[in-house]
């Protein structure tokens, strides 16, 4: 009995474990830093995509965009830490963000008063009421009930609040966008601007109060001290300031303030200036949007560019706020090797991620002929072969590069625009061109275009290799043809057969992508907002009207080893299991551009906003040991060693238990051994094979040869070659 409880207790504890995992996780490059918050050891940056806590103690970063949680792609602009340690961010589109450390809170115009959505500045009074700048007037909430102040109900004469800060005495000092500084008691409201005090412009950028109750304004036009009754100026021609324009003010311990500008950091002790530049200094940039000090007196600073840099009074340090090595969030192509290392196609050349380490390959440290990718496939061979934009095709087996263009003597390609790649099971490369169809064996070029095949119009978009080996193939109609030529074919090799947008009864409608199932279904994306369904002899069509797909281009489908329809659109992620539809809303409003799925069932999403990995009930990382997890794909892998002789392993796994055959087959399609025929359960396998292990125990010959998994309707077929 006790060794029964021990057993439920490290089950529980494995459950558990896997259970925390997070479902989805965001990776971006460097993203821009727009403002930083300090809380004891912890700094806050808010950046373009979220808030990331960094630990100083540590050096580890949290950020919030790893999950769907939070403020998680959105710009956060301000960032207010009160007493109780609650994170209040203020955002450029998503409202008012509350985090007390574990749950998060949202603010906006559908759940509270909020004048306007993007939030400028947060200040805290001593009653714990928050005051919030916006772009459309001035927020106040206790907690529970909101008065919003503007032109309209209250002295702001100008209803963009740019800053705001509160005195000893309660009274709010907030800059505006164009009507100069306000004063409010709570009940009276007081106006300084250019025609009736010192303010030298009415643009008020921020502003700051000091120990014995002066009051500091940054203008766009130099530095104001005001002390209740006179008003000082300071500007780049009667002191030390670099310029004029003064976008953010902050104090140190000793009071020294810390001026940034659009030319150059500021140091001002009330006598003396100290003036960082990047000519003189290690600071990386001269344009400087935020400041920050914490309690060691680091000065945390922002630039116009988003680069974050830490000051220590001796030292420039530049932080890395990013969680990856992708130096784009344009993502157009992800594809899987068998070493599950990811390969993402971006804009800016191909990363390597392989669950820990980066690597960028471009056309600065590579051969790379071009940075913007395409598209990208891999062969059983595990080469790399990546399509660009204008440029050519690549491929690359790890170590070295070959390229291929209508430039070179290598190769017979029509056009470098590769627009699609598709490898067939006897591993020809399948590249789609604006001017035709390619195929190539690894030595042999074969150009398919309206003169010489059944294409009719020859730009091609999208290509997928069904279970019979047919390549289909979708075509953009030419310029000034009629409106049913946006073609779609089927090509066996030997055969054409062609279809248009009206063989699913719909008027105009282009090709963006096609897959195809287990079953032989095609899945058809377009752009025209509807998904079709084609078995050879039925058409049905879904669109927003019948089914749960947004009204948006299908740029992508997928369909992993369960059947389920994963379909990337303009507007979000959408999955489709037969009869029900799940659509996401950690991705709404994103272009999904590219889906692959791995072995574990983490999908890969490529979108125009980053990588984003995805599994339900938590993702599985590289580092847990991914076989005490049942396999959720049903998945045939590449044999290993190939070519071999004499014998070789084949690996497979089944997400549920099925009869399972595994046959080997010649290149004539006869069959000379039989591997695996019974039922299995759900797991991993792998099973030796030997050339002498045949049905008529004849050893075979050097050649190519084929080996087949059936699993229920699940059916793959990979080539191995024996040479001897």
């Amino acid at each position: 009995m006790g060794r029964l409880y021990i057993a439920l207790f490290f089950l529980l504890i494995s459950i558990s474990l896997h259970a925390q995992n997070p479902e989805w996780i965001w990776y971006y490059p460097v993203p821009k830093v727009y403002c930083t918050a300090v809380d004891g050891n912890i700094v806050w940056f808010g950046t373009s995509t979220g808030v990331v806590a960094f630990n100083q103690i540590t050096k580890g970063k949290k950020f919030s965009y790893l999950d769907s949680s939070g403020v998680y792609r959105h710009l956060v602009s301000t960032i207010f830490i009160d007493g109780f340690g609650n994170k209040w961010m203020g955002t450029y589109s998503g409202g008012l963000f509350k985090y007390d450390g574990t749950n998060w809170m949202v603010y906006d115009r559908s759940n509270s008063s909020l004048p306007d959505e993007p939030i400028t500045s947060i200040e805290i009074d001593k009653l714990g009421t928050l005051w919030i700048g916006t772009t459309d007037g001035l927020a106040k909430f206790d907690g529970v009930n909101w008065v919003v102040y503007n032109r309209d109900n209250s002295g702001l004469y100008f209803d963009h609040v740019v800053s705001i800060k509160i005195d000893g005495a309660g009274n709010k000092w907030i800059g505006s966008r164009s009507g100069g500084l306000y004063e409010f008691d709570g009940v009276t409201w007081k106006v300084y601007n250019q025609s009736n005090s010192g303010l030298p412009f009415d643009l008020v950028s921020s502003v700051l109060i000091d120990s014995v109750g002066n009051k500091w304004i940054g203008t766009t036009k130099g530095l104001a001290k005001f002390d209740g009754f006179n008003w000082k100026v300071y500007n780049s021609s009667n002191s030390g300031l670099p310029n004029d324009w003064i976008n953010c003010i902050e104090f140190d311990s000793s009071w020294n303030i810390w001026i940034g500008t659009q030319k150059g950091l500021a140091k001002f002790d009330g006598t003396n200036w100290t003036v960082y530049y990047t000519s003189n200094s290690d600071i990386p940039e001269n344009y400087i949007n935020s400041i920050e000090v914490d309690l060691s007196g680091n000065k945390w600073i922002c630039t116009y560019s988003g680069i974050l840099t830490k000051f220590d009074d001796n030292n420039w340090t530049a932080v890395n706020v990013a969680n990856s090595g992708l130096t784009s969030y344009n993502i157009s192509a992800v594809a899987i090797d068998d070493s599950s290392n990811k390969w993402i196609g971006t804009d800016k050349g191909i990363v390597k991620f392989d669950g820990i380490n980066w690597t960028v390959y471009n056309t600065s440290n590579s051969e790379l002929p071009g940075n913007e990718v395409t598209s990208l496939v891999i062969d059983e061979f595990q080469n790399k072969w990546i399509g660009t934009y204008g440029f050519g095709l690549a491929k690359f087996d790890g170590a070295n590069w070959i390229v291929y263009d209508y430039n070179t003597t290598n190769s017979e390609l029509p056009s470098n625009l590769v627009t699609s790649l598709a490898i067939d099971a006897f591993q020809n490369k399948w590249i789609g061109t604006p001017v035709g169809l390619v195929k190539f064996d690894g030595t042999n070029w074969t150009i398919y275009n309206a003169s010489n095949s059944g294409i009719h119009t020859q730009s091609v978009y999208a290509l997928a290799i069904d279970v019979s080996n047919n390549i289909w193939v979708a075509t953009w109609g030419d310029i000034g043809r009629s409106i049913i030529d946006r073609d779609f074919y089927r090509f066996d090799g030997t055969n054409w057969r062609s279809y248009s947008n009206l063989d699913w009864g719909v008027e105009t409608s282009y090709v963006t992508s096609i897959s195809t199932d287990v079953s032989g279904n095609k899945w058809i994306g377009t752009e025209s907002r509807d998904l079709v369904k084609y078995d050879d002899s039925k058409w049905t069509v879904y669109n927003s009207s019948n089914s749960g797909l947004p009204n948006s281009i299908v740029n992508k489908t997928v369909v992993d080893g369960a059947g389920n329809k994963w379909i990337g659109t303009n507007k979000g992620l959408v999955k489709f299991d037969g009869d029900n539809w799940t659509t996401y809303p950690e991705l709404q409003n994103i272009s999904i551009q590219s889906i692959s799925i791995d072995r574990n069932g983490n999908k890969w999403i490529g979108t125009n906003s980053g990588l984003v990995v995805y599994k339900e009930g938590g993702v599985v990382s590289v580092k847990e040991d991914t076989k005490s997890i049942p396999p959720t794909e049903f998945l045939l892998s590449q044999n290993y060693p190939n070519p071999f002789n004499p014998s070789t392993v084949i690996s497979w796994q089944l997400a549920v238990g099925s009869y399972v055959t595994l046959k080997v087959y010649d290149v004539l399609g006869h069959e000379v051994a039989t591997l695996v025929n019974e039922e299995k359960q759900p797991g991993s396998y792998q099973v030796s094979f030997n050339t002498q292990q045949t049905t008529n125990n004849r050893q075979l010959s050097s050649g190519v040869y084929f080996y087949q998994l059936r699993a229920g309707n699940f059916v793959q077929t990979k080539k191995m070659i024996v040479l001897k």
